[in-house]
C-alpha cells in the first residue's frame, strides 16, 4: 500500500515536470513588454465654406474668357470713357438676385471697319440682352445673348470717337444694366493743329474759298461743296445757314446797280457774283448781315467733316473750313453756333 501511494506521488511530480518543460518549448511565442502607446488625438471636421448662389468679387474663369482680355483698364489715350463701364459691380444682397460679374471689349482701342469682342458673366439669370446706344444714349441695336460669353462685332468704317454698349439681364425691379464705352482709333488726320476732340470722316479736301466780312458777320463760299455758308454775330438763331450755289455767271446779273448807288460815298460795299445772289434775294441774309464792311477775297483753303459730339444732333456733323486770316471756322450742326478756331502757328 506505502508502495503504490509512493508510486502516484512520483507520478505526479513527474507529469508535473513535463507540463513545466512543455511551457518553455521554443514554440512558444514570447510577450515582449512595450509602452502603451499615447491616444492619437482624433482630427475633427472643421466648419468649411460652402459655396452658395452668390458670387464672390474673386473673378471665376468662364470658356468665354479664356484668351480675351485682360482685366485692364479700357481708358484709351487721349479718351476718358465712363469708368463705371468698366469695373465689376459689388454683389448683392440678395444672393439669388441678377448680377453682373463684368462686361469688358478687346481690343481696348478699336478701329474704325475692323472688328473688336464685347466678353461678359452674369449670375442668376437664363439670358442677357446687349443693345447698341447711339450718341444720345439711347439704344438701337438688340444682341439676345447667354448670361456669359463673348460677341464679335464689326465696325463701320465712318465710326468715330468711340461706340457704347449696355448689357441688361433681370426683369422689373430686379433689373440690372451696365455700360461700356470702347474708344476708337482715327485714322484720318485733320488739317490744323490743335486737333478737335474729335476724328475727321474723310482728308481734307483742298479747295477754293471766298470770303466777305459784313456788318454783323460773313459769307464763305467753298467750291469743293458749291455751297455758301452765312455765319451771323447779331445774337439770334440760326447762328449760321447754307445755301446752295445756284449762280449762272453771264446770266444772273453779277451785281445790283441799285445797291450800289445806296452805297455811294460809304464805306460800305455790295457783295457781288455768288456770295450777292444770295444776298440779295434772301431777305432775312441781307437784313441781318447788314452791308459789306470790305470786298470778298479768294484763297486756298480746307474743307473737312466730323460727327458732332453734340447728344442732340447725334449722327450729324460739324464743318471745319478755312478762314481768310488762316483761323478756322467750325460749323456745328442745325444752324446751332460757330466759333472760331485758331490754329498753333506753322499749321
Amino acid at each position: 500500500m506505502k508502495i503504490a501511494t509512493g508510486l502516484l506521488r512520483t507520478l505526479a511530480v513527474g507529469l508535473l515536470l513535463l507540463a513545466f518543460l512543455a511551457a518553455c518549448e521554443p514554440t512558444a511565442s514570447p510577450v515582449i513588454p512595450t509602452d502603451r502607446p499615447s491616444p492619437t488625438p482624433t482630427l475633427e471636421p472643421s466648419a468649411t465654406h460652402t459655396p452658395d448662389a452668390s458670387p464672390t468679387v474673386t473673378e471665376t474663369p468662364t470658356a468665354a474668357v479664356t484668351g480675351g482680355p485682360t482685366p485692364t483698364s479700357l481708358l484709351g489715350p487721349t479718351r476718358t470713357p465712363d469708368p463705371l463701364g468698366q469695373l465689376q459691380i459689388t454683389a448683392p444682397a440678395n444672393p439669388n438676385a441678377p448680377y453682373i460679374e463684368f462686361f469688358r471689349a478687346s481690343p481696348q482701342i478699336a478701329n474704325p471697319g475692323g472688328d473688336f469682342t464685347l466678353f461678359w458673366s452674369t449670375r442668376n439669370v437664363p439670358q442677357a440682352v446687349i443693345y447698341r446706344l447711339d450718341r444720345a444714349g439711347q439704344r438701337t441695336l438688340v444682341y439676345n445673348v447667354e448670361p456669359f460669353g463673348r460677341q464679335t462685332i464689326t465696325l463701320s468704317a465712318r465710326e468715330r470717337v468711340q461706340v457704347d454698349y449696355e448689357l441688361v439681364i433681370g426683369e422689373g425691379a430686379q433689373a440690372v444694366s451696365q455700360r461700356l464705352t470702347i474708344p476708337l482709333a482715327c485714322p484720318i488726320a485733320w488739317f490744323f493743329t490743335p486737333t478737335p476732340d474729335s476724328c475727321p470722316i474723310s482728308d481734307a479736301d483742298p479747295t477754293v474759298v471766298v470770303e466777305q466780312l459784313f456788318e454783323r458777320g460773313r459769307m464763305i463760299y467753298v467750291e469743293s461743296e458749291n455751297r455758301v455758308y452765312v455765319l451771323f454775330n447779331d445774337g439770334t438763331a440760326p447762328a449760321w445757314s447754307s445755301y446752295e450755289n445756284t449762280y449762272r455767271p453771264g446770266i444772273d446779273a453779277e451785281r445790283d446797280e441799285n445797291f450800289d448807288r445806296a452805297f455811294a460815298g460809304t464805306n460800305f460795299v455790295q457783295p457781288v457774283g455768288r456770295l450777292g445772289l444770295v444776298w440779295r434775294r434772301v431777305d432775312s441774309v441781307r437784313n441781318r448781315l447788314g452791308s459789306g464792311s470790305a470786298p470778298e477775297r479768294s484763297f486756298d483753303g480746307f474743307y473737312q467733316e466730323a460727327p458732332t459730339r453734340l447728344a442732340e444732333q447725334a449722327g450729324r456733323s460739324d464743318f471745319f473750313i478755312t478762314a481768310g486770316d488762316g483761323a478756322v471756322l467750325q460749323l456745328l450742326p442745325g444752324g446751332g453756333q460757330w466759333q472760331i478756331l485758331t490754329p498753333s502757328s506753322g499749321s
